[in-house]
């Protein structure tokens, strides 16, 4: 077994390169400020008329600076510079009256009463989905802010009652639609992205009623990160590149591709969904797999050797329509492990584009844990080789940075597997360890999963609400997170 400690990855911004995401953006601003199609965000809103002018105004006070939380870790919790053209993040979120929709509590709170749960959130969802799709067909919206009001935030957030568990009604907490991953599904052929906000989100005042069994209430996020993720979000989501994964001018092009696996509705079939990373931009583009079965042999999913071939087929055709080339090099992760027929139908795709070298990789939670003296977890960035193909790497743990480790609970590392390797497994867990600062949804760069493996897991749970596989879907990641 062999230890080392790999170096934080930088990222690179406008004008230069840093570690941390929010002290890269003040010093240097987003990737492409000098042209971003996102500096000035034209954002529709779809709420409450309270949740609605909630955001609003809370969009109006990020214009301004927001004060860092009082802390002893001020590069954990720095503050949040303000959202305008005069700040280095050179953007501004836009809203008017003529971009609202209002639904009002008296159209949600008949529907919350149907007996079936299932049915009373698909059918308040359906209210927020036409008044999307009235924006994105009448206003010419970047993003669409889908505010639901406090009514329907404890609706959601309440698990129902043990009686209505056991009393077999149709469509129980089991069967519900998760109104988030279903409306971004149903929303897709509005044609613009969709950012959900919960009313704690923009007023603090309004958090989550505790669970059952739950001493505390839910952590939530101080307001100046809360800003940052919202606001960074919003600027992918429109067209953006606030950050991409800094690279030499030597290294060869790559594309990064993420494989994971949902269960359809209907509960019989696993589907495969794919997310690629296009090189070190980050710009996501989803492909749609078939079928894949459990192995009874070691209880994972795989696909057969046809469809591994078709889906990576795909990929490289759709990255060749992007880019009118192919990558010199592919970095497949994959959520379960690869078996022979998989790593043939991968590989003939490969060879068939001539690409010059792929990298398989099986990566998966690891349940192993390393221990160091004192009280405080691994370093992030700790790699540990246990033989020949098997690795371990604490992407999570106590970060020199910030200082501190910035968790609650003991971190477990991820594990790796490298099934089919061009480059040696430290410069594999390095990649790794950038690809998980590619999240455009949190700007705390220390993420458990990297993007590829995330974005995959995001795009089943929302594929899984188009049934039909004839149906369209988009093809951007920002639809998806």
């Amino acid at each position: 077994m062999k230890a080392i400690l790999l170096q934080e990855p930088e990222l690179e911004f406008g004008t230069g390169r840093h570690v941390d995401i929010r002290f890269g953006l003040m010093a240097h601003g987003p990737v492409d400020f000098e042209n971003s199609p996102a500096s000035r965000i034209r954002a529709g809103i779809v709420g409450s008329p309270e949740s609605i002018e909630g955001v609003a105004n809370w969009i109006g006070k990020c214009r301004g600076e927001i004060r860092a939380k009082a802390s002893n870790y001020p590069y954990l919790f720095p503050k949040f510079p303000g959202c305008n053209q005069d700040t280095n993040l050179k953007f501004t979120v836009e809203v008017g009256t003529t971009s609202f929709r209002e639904i009002l509590d008296s159209q949600i709170e008949p529907l919350l009463k149907n007996p079936s749960r299932a049915a009373a959130v698909e059918t308040v969802a359906k209210l927020f989905l036409a008044e999307i799709e009235y924006l994105a067909s009448s206003q010419k919206v970047q993003v669409i802010i889908c505010a639901p009001p406090m009514l329907l935030f404890k609706f959601l957030a309440v698990e129902p009652s043990v009686e209505f568990k056991e009393s077999g009604a149709k469509g129980d907490s089991s069967e519900a639609p998760d109104f988030h991953d279903w409306l971004k599904a149903r929303a897709m052929n509005a044609g613009v992205p969709i950012q959900v906000v919960w009313p704690s989100t923009y007023d603090e005042t309004k958090s989550l009623p505790k669970t059952r069994g739950q001493k505390d209430k839910r952590q939530l996020q101080d307001e100046a990160t809360r800003a940052w993720n919202f606001h960074l979000a919003l600027y992918y989501k429109a067209g953006g590149v606030p950050w991409r994964m800094s690279r030499s001018a030597t290294d060869m092009t790559t594309l990064y591709v993420g494989v994971s696996f949902y269960r359809a509705l209907e509960k019989t079939r696993l589907q495969t969904s794919m997310a690629q990373v296009f090189n070190e931009r980050g710009e996501g583009v989803i492909v749609r797999g078939g079928t894949a079965k459990l192995c009874k042999d070691d209880m994972q999913v795989h696909l057969d050797s046809a469809s591994a071939n078709q889906l990576m087929d795909g990929a490289l055709s759709q990255y060749k329509r992007e880019h009118f080339t192919m990558p010199a090099r592919i970095v497949l992760h994959k959520t379960s492990s690869f078996d022979a027929a998989e790593i043939e139908g991968f590989k003939s795709a490969i060879t068939k584009h001539s690409i010059h070298s792929a990298d398989l990789l099986y990566v998966s939670h690891a349940d192993t844990r390393a221990f160091r003296d004192g009280v405080y977890p691994p370093l992030r960035g700790t790699y540990i080789n246990l033989e020949d193909h098997l690795h371990l790497l604490y992407t999570r743990g106590s970060v020199e940075f910030f200082n501190v480790y910035p968790g609650m609970y003991v971190p477990h590392p991820l594990r790796f597997r490298s099934d089919h390797l061009s480059q040696s497994a430290v410069f594999a867990a390095q990649e790794l360890l950038a690809l998980t600062k590619m999240n455009w949804n949190n700007t705390q760069f220390d993420g458990l999963e990297p993007i590829t493996i995330r974005a995959a897991r995001q795009v089943g749970s929302i594929l899984k609400y188009i049934d039909d596989p004839k149906l369209p879907y988009q093809s951007r990641y920002s639809f998806y997170m």
